[in-house]
Parts: structure tokens; C-alpha cells; sequence
């Protein structure tokens, strides 16, 4: 399994360069680029790296939260741009784009905004539909619960990870949960209010997606409470893709369950590059 150097290869420089994000990248085949979701990082697909860069090219990067971008306002459309800069940097003519919740709501965009460039989508514990507008109410409620803390505030890393890992995961893998809301207590107020606030307000794309023939798979905890998985449902119908459901997971599966979730994606990858 090979190593790609985000901070001597040029192409990989370029990157850090123009975005000020480190990328994880390993693995020499055909690729596959993971997109995180809000709260977390590229590291949420350690898992996946670990069991599918033996086969193929596991690509991973932070979005602008996690940078020193982190500053808003930008939205989504800015997000879909910065993944096309990455896609460039790593001279990476197409790829399959997998994102986690707020990073599937980018990687849906940007088979829309250039769908030549993406040989598949998964889509994690994401959707393509539009909050309802008591949840953009809610969300806009936690935006301005942490505006102008220097970090997030405890309470509400802790809420959010209540939110965000299921049951079964609290009380298997404490260390999981402890691990990722301390990380999420360090991060700057003003960067997770700007990362809420890309993504709150924006329009649904769900009747776009009649135009995209490309090959879809929704992955998705059965005990996701910040996207029901009647909504990913609709998602997948709309791309004619089909949905994995993993037993026992929150919102983040892809770290909750990571067999179930490396199995489908090994599969689904086997079937889009032959």
C-alpha cells in the first residue's frame, strides 16, 4: 500500500496551497474520494483507508471548517468548487465521490455541476432534499449557540454527540463518542457557525437528479436521527441507486459500523470500476 505525500508532491501542494487543507490520500487504484460531514474530518474514513487501499485509491480531504478557510459566509456551491480543486491538484480526471451527510450534499452537487468527473456517488447518511423549516429554525438556533465562543462549547458537543451516535455506540464504544466530542469542543465557534450556515437555508436538488445517470448507493444508519433514513430513501428512488441500511448506527455509520459500511462499498466500487 503506497503513500502519497501531501507535503511533497506538487500536485498535493497546490492543494495546500490554494485550500489550506491536508488531504490523506493512499493507495494506488482506482479512486475513491471521501467528502466528511459537519463536525468532523477527513480522519472520520480512517476506517475505510484502512480496508480499501489495498484495491483502490483512497482519497480524503478537510473541508473549509477544518482549514484555516474556515471564516465565513460560503455555501455549498463554494464547497462543490473546492472539491473540483481537489479533484484538479490530484490529477484526478474522475473519481466515485462518497459523502457523509454534509459532505453528500456536495458530492451530489457536483455531479450536477460536472458529471463527467464522477464515476459514482455514495451517499452517507446524506440526503438531497431541503431541511424542513422547523429543522433550519433548530439548526439556526445552534449557529448562534456557538457564534463568538473561541471554541464550542461543551453542553453542546456533548448534545451532539447524543444526537449523532446511536444507543448501541454509547454504550459499546464510549471511547468513540468521548474521542470525537472532545475534538469537536476545541473547534473555534465561529467555524462550526459557518459550516452550519453553508448548508442550512440551501435549496433542495432533489427533482435535479432525474438528469444524473451515474451509479448511486445510500449507506445509512437505522438509527440516524439528524437525517431519517425515509429521506436518503427518497434520494437514492430519484438516482435509481440502491440503499444499504446498517443496524445499530447513528449518523456517522461509516465509523459507528465500518465492516457492514467497507462491504457495501467494496461491492458497489467492484461494480462501478469492474
Amino acid at each position: 500500500m503506497s503513500t502519497h505525500d501531501t507535503d511533497t508532491d506538487p500536485a498535493r501542494a497546490m492543494y495546500r496551497h490554494r485550500t489550506d487543507a491536508v488531504v490523506d490520500d493512499r493507495g494506488d487504484g482506482p479512486p475513491l474520494v471521501g467528502l466528511h460531514g459537519s463536525l468532523m474530518d477527513r480522519t472520520m474514513f480512517v476506517p475505510q483507508t484502512r480496508a480499501l487501499a489495498d484495491e483502490y485509491r483512497v482519497v480524503s480531504y478537510d473541508l473549509r471548517a477544518r482549514t484555516d478557510r474556515w471564516r465565513g459566509p460560503y455555501d455549498l456551491d463554494d464547497l462543490v468548487e473546492d472539491c473540483r480543486t481537489v479533484l484538479d491538484a490530484l490529477d484526478l480526471d474522475s473519481a466515485v465521490l462518497a459523502g457523509m451527510s454534509m459532505g453528500g450534499f456536495v458530492a451530489v452537487r457536483a455531479a450536477l455541476a460536472f458529471p463527467e468527473r464522477v464515476e459514482g456517488l455514495v451517499l452517507l447518511d446524506s440526503m438531497a432534499e431541503a431541511y424542513p423549516e422547523d429543522e433550519r429554525e433548530e439548526y439556526g438556533d445552534l449557529a448562534r449557540g456557538v457564534r463568538g465562543a473561541d471554541r464550542m462549547p461543551r453542553e453542546i458537543a456533548e448534545l451532539s454527540a447524543d444526537l449523532m451516535f446511536s444507543e448501541r455506540t454509547h454504550e459499546e464504544q464510549p471511547d468513540l463518542v468521548e474521542r470525537w466530542t472532545d475534538r469537536w469542543h476545541t473547534y473555534p465557534g465561529d467555524a462550526v457557525a459557518a459550516e452550519i450556515e453553508s448548508w442550512r437555508t440551501e435549496p433542495g436538488v432533489l427533482d435535479e437528479l432525474g438528469d444524473l445517470d451515474v451509479p448511486a448507493l445510500a449507506i445509512h444508519g437505522e438509527e440516524d436521527q439528524s437525517i431519517p433514513p425515509e429521506r436518503a430513501r427518497r434520494t437514492i428512488e430519484a438516482l435509481e441507486g440502491r440503499m444499504e441500511t446498517i443496524p445499530g448506527a447513528g449518523h456517522p455509520a461509516n465509523l459507528e459500523r465500518p465492516e457492514p459500511v467497507n462491504d457495501a462499498l467494496r461491492e458497489f466500487l467492484a461494480e462501478v470500476y469492474g
